[in-house]
């Protein structure tokens, strides 16, 4: 059970920040020797993320008349992601991906990228500016996130700070465009949860969807306030020390 509570605390933290949440899931899960840890598991996590998203923007879905335009716009940079992401798990290629090296250049790489975007001026806000040209742009980049260690929350904010969003605006993006993506992987873990034989395995799964959605919902109120007076500097160098950190492990 402290296994589940671990990983649930890391999931609801990172899935919202731009550290990439499948790569701590993994790092620590290998590095802990955790037994628990599985793709089922991670679903479960992720579903917890999926209903803290929902929670934390339900007037924004209530509203879907008044704010249709702007979900058109949000299920539009979804497609590329959900597309790619079909045709990575279907093929298995996904799990090729899953590897340290590759999360610690990634790691590095994006984290830079993400310190280069965020020096650009803010001119756009989400209400005002979110047009279906930034969110082409967005929703391709979200693609890169497929990678351990890019990180969906990250690449989006970068991608929406590079079209000289507020950085506020860029994190709203990143988290409504997170609605149908973790809508999807939901629909595949609550199957696999409801037809399951195994009550252990049901009970499992559910605590740890609980308890990612109670830290998911913490880290996203919390993460817009700190967005709303600091820079994205602090998560750019935990980036680089966590993959210089990784990349002498791997070489060394």
């Amino acid at each position: 059970m402290i296994e589940i509570f671990i990983l649930s605390i890391i999931q609801g933290v990172t899935e919202f920040l731009p550290v990439s949440s499948s790569s701590h899931l993994i790092l620590i899960s290998d590095n802990l020797k955790f037994k628990n840890q599985s793709l089922s598991i991670d679903v479960s996590l992720h579903i917890g993320s999926f209903i803290a998203v929902i929670f934390y923007f339900y007037k924004d879905i209530l509203n879907f008349y008044e704010n249709k335009a702007l979900f058109f716009k949000i299920f539009l940079s979804s497609f590329p992601i959900l597309i790619v992401g079909f045709f990575l798990v279907e093929t298995n290629y996904i799990q090729k991906l899953r590897n340290l090296e590759i999360i610690a250049w990634t790691t590095i790489i994006f984290g830079i990228l993400l310190y280069y975007s965020d020096k650009f001026k803010i001119k756009k806000n989400i209400k005002e500016n979110f047009n279906i040209k930034a969110a082409i742009f967005i929703g391709v980049l979200q693609i890169l996130s497929l990678i351990p260690g890019v990180s969906r929350s990250g690449i989006g904010i970068t991608a929406a700070r590079l079209l000289n969003f507020d950085r506020v605006s860029s994190a709203k993006i990143s988290f409504l465009i997170s609605i149908p993506i973790l809508g999807a992987v939901s629909i595949f873990g609550f199957k696999n949860i409801l037809f399951s034989e195994s009550h252990d395995f049901t009970k499992i799964n559910l605590i740890a969807i609980f308890l990612s959605f109670i830290c998911a919902l913490i880290t996203i109120k919390y993460f817009i306030k700190f967005l709303n007076k600091f820079s994205l500097n602090i998560f750019v160098y935990y980036r680089i020390l966590l993959g210089l950190f990784l990349l002498t492990i791997t070489y060394l």
